[in-house]
């Protein structure tokens, strides 16, 4: 009689979940707890309206092999900020940088998602020294990769007929769901858990304040865009982009684009929306893997 042997068993990372104060600020982060004591650094700077939770899976998957690391931005997740804390894209670098030297990280790749891709670049250019490579998946940095709906909601301002109630609408359930299903081919493959969470964190006391004056200061990441395209060129960082082609916000344009500054950068696109991780991951992870291992030395 033949035997057959038993399949081999996937074990998710052992993950940590913790607080660490920075500047008043008390961040909550994960953080896998890899096999080797060396193993490369990937710094997941999480998308709106979500929050490190948004990994969770990517960290079952690969955080046995690699260290990685998920931050909730202030106004995001488990973070709690000290009253006036002043919402900005600019202070959510800040207290990213200030968290990473909290840590004691010198060397790490970003992954650039969405909100995580003005922070993440305002980082870069603060401290290139430490930026090993980009993993970047929706996270726009050139106009091209701007919609028409994306272009007019960035240039609302405070004072615009208008611009308070469209800022508002955002931050619904019903846009919060729209954001992880619109532009999928399949939205049974979206597990209602991700989007629940994040409206649950949504509705939290001062938070809608919070994305308010950030969806407010979007456009500073737009002006932005120059000084991150020289950074890239100068640079030129080992980049994996994996990308979203039907995001309604940042649309296919915005992961070409990238091609200009960054010739050798590995593109793959998806046949899906904004959350490409949520329904691609079983495709996306051996990418990130595969890019991990060629390009960190």
């Amino acid at each position: 009689m033949t035997s057959i042997a038993p399949p081999r068993i996937a074990v998710p990372a052992r993950t940590v979940h913790r607080f660490v104060e920075v500047d008043q600020v008390k961040v909550f982060y994960r953080e896998s707890l890899p096999e080797r004591a060396d193993a490369p650094v990937v710094l997941l700077l999480h998308g709106f309206p979500s929050a490190s939770h948004q990994f969770r899976r990517l960290i079952d998957t690969l955080g046995r092999r690699y260290r990685l690391i998920a931050p909730d931005y202030p106004g995001f997740g488990h973070t709690r900020t000290p009253d006036g804390f002043d919402y900005s894209f600019e202070r959510l670098a800040d207290v990213v940088e200030r968290f990473t030297e909290r840590l004691g990280l010198t060397r790490f790749a970003m992954y650039l998602f969405d909100f995580g891709a003005p922070v993440g670049f305002r980082l870069a250019l603060r401290r290139p020294d430490r930026v090993a490579g980009l993993i970047v998946q929706n996270g726009n940095a050139y106009t091209e990769g701007l919609s028409e709906a994306a272009r007019a909601f960035t240039a609302l301002t405070p004072d615009a007929p208008g611009a308070e109630q469209a800022v508002l609408d955002l931050f619904t359930l019903d846009a919060t769901r729209a954001q992880y299903e619109g532009g999928t081919a399949d939205p049974e493959l979206i597990a209602p858990e991700g989007w629940l969470l994040d409206q649950h964190f949504l509705d939290q006391p001062g938070r809608k304040q919070a994305q308010r004056a950030l969806a407010f200061d979007y456009k500073s990441n737009i002006a932005a865009y120059p000084d991150w395209q020289a950074w890239l060129r100068e640079h030129t960082p080992p980049t994996l982009i994996t990308w979203g082609s039907r995001d309604p916000f940042f649309p296919e344009p915005g992961a070409l684009a990238y091609l200009s500054d960054l010739p050798d950068a590995e593109l793959h696109l998806f046949d899906t929306g904004h959350f490409a991780l949520e329904d691609h991951l079983p495709a996306i992870a051996p990418l990130i893997d595969g890019f991990l291992t060629r390009t960190w030395v």
